[in-house]
């Protein structure tokens, strides 16, 4: 990366920090700056910014945030305590995410016509995963029913590393339909091999590295700064092993989280804390460069068709599915409304049509990466600008209704960002 690129963004996030209290209430959120930032300041705008869409230092930056928010996102879920307590994104995880996915897939056939079902497929799993943080206002309001918000925030921990596998083998898929029988079965053994492997190198590496540093923990051996360092090379121990014996990385990282965080609970408090901090830091890099590279990469392929499915993913997509897998828990339609609404597509969907795309030149690849932008963009805008208006509609409506099921109280899960925008 230039100097000239650093020194732009190192200005941009001092000049956010200096306002980011009194941003804290309003509609203007960290994602939508950083986005509009590096819009102006790359190739659409002023030409500050040098980064080439195809360097080693894009896909670099992805692979270590999409590392991080896979595993600090998993450990920071419970699972007995979701399982026992938060129904709703349970329901939301096992029903609505794949409803999603087959919503946006059927979507991505009418809309792209003559379309291969399995990148329609692809495109829709790319696009399922939330993001909670970019209606951080949602997550955070103390307005909002505790058991609302735990929905959202357990939801979005999850759903990106549930989606990761699917993904995989809708890639696996598309290319094996390309090419000759010999190299469809190549491409179908090599899925198989990234989703059984990696989760089995997350297993191991997370249960170990967990109870290692457990261990010296309770021994003194091992001081607060390196407890928290080992927790985070955890993460990158599971991913690098992975590759190694042929599994996915990404997919080991989530599961590696996983684990830590429900078998070593003791060692994750650092994680969350990083996310916090450093974490934040990686996620508003990476909307910076999503404006200045990435947008301005794509623009001349977005279209009607692209502009059309971002905003059929953004609502129906996401919001009839979550309604079919919420009806007979006793929730009201505004509920049902809220929890479709905000369903954002961020980070995630980014760093998965970055990865799984790349230097990839076909007509579907760039069709797909120009409409996942279009909606991460619309999503970026839209669920930002709404979230702290529609918390405090929602919480108006509530308080018509009384006593409710969606005031019935829930164990709290660490959301990902405690700082940002809340209220």
């Amino acid at each position: 990366m230039e100097p000239q690129t650093i020194l732009v963004l190192a200005v941009g996030l001092i000049a956010f920090g200096l306002v980011s209290a009194r941003l804290r209430d309003s509609m203007i959120t960290a994602p939508i700056l950083f986005v509009g930032f590096g819009i102006i300041a790359g190739p659409l705008g002023l030409h500050l910014v040098e980064v080439d869409y195809s360097s080693h230092t894009l896909e670099l930056i992805a692979e270590i945030t999409l590392v991080l928010v896979l595993y600090t996102d998993a450990a920071r879920i419970d699972v007995r305590t979701l399982w026992r307590y938060h129904n709703l994104p349970t329901r939301m995880l096992v029903a609505g995410l794949p409803l999603t996915i087959l919503a946006g897939t059927l979507a991505a056939m009418v809309i792209f016509p003559g379309f291969p079902v399995f990148e329609a497929a692809l495109l829709a799993a790319i696009l399922a995963p939330t993001d909670a943080a970019l209606g951080q206002a949602v997550v955070t309001n103390k307005a909002v029913p505790v058991r609302i918000r735990q929905t959202l925030n357990a939801e979005s921990g999850l759903n990106d590393g549930i989606a990761l596998p699917v993904v995989l083998v809708f890639v696996s898929l598309a290319l094996a339909t390309e090419g000759p029988a010999q190299s469809a079965s190549e491409w179908i053994t090599f899925g198989a091999l990234q989703i059984t492997l990696g989760p089995l190198a997350g297993l191991a590496v997370g249960y170990a590295g967990g109870r290692l540093i457990d261990r010296a923990s309770a021994s003194d051996w091992m001081t607060p700064a390196f407890q928290g360092l080992g927790a985070l090379a955890v993460a990158f121990a599971a991913f690098a092993l992975a590759e190694l014996i042929g599994g996915n990385g990404f997919i080991a990282a989530f599961v590696a989280g996983l684990t830590v965080g429900n078998v070593h609970r003791g060692v994750c408090e650092f994680l969350f804390d990083f996310v916090e901090e450093e974490g934040q830091l990686l996620t508003l890099l990476t909307f910076f460069l999503f404006g200045a590279v990435i947008v301005p990469q794509v623009i001349d392929d977005v279209t009607l068709a692209t502009l059309l499915y971002a905003v059929a993913s953004l609502t129906v997509v996401r919001i009839i599915p979550v309604i079919l897998s919420l009806l007979g828990t006793g929730l009201n339609v505004p509920t049902w409304m809220f929890l479709g609404w905000f369903g954002p597509r961020g980070l995630a969907s980014i760093l998965f049509a970055l990865l799984v795309l790349g230097e990839n030149q076909s007509e579907q690849a760039a069709v797909i990466m120009a409409t996942v932008v279009t909606t991460v963009f619309l999503s970026v805008l839209l669920h930002g600008v709404t979230a702290a208006p529609a918390a405090r509609w929602y919480s108006r409506m509530l308080g018509r209704m009384g006593d409710c099921e969606e005031t019935q109280p829930v164990s709290e899960i660490p959301t990902r960002f405690r700082g940002i925008n809340s209220n």
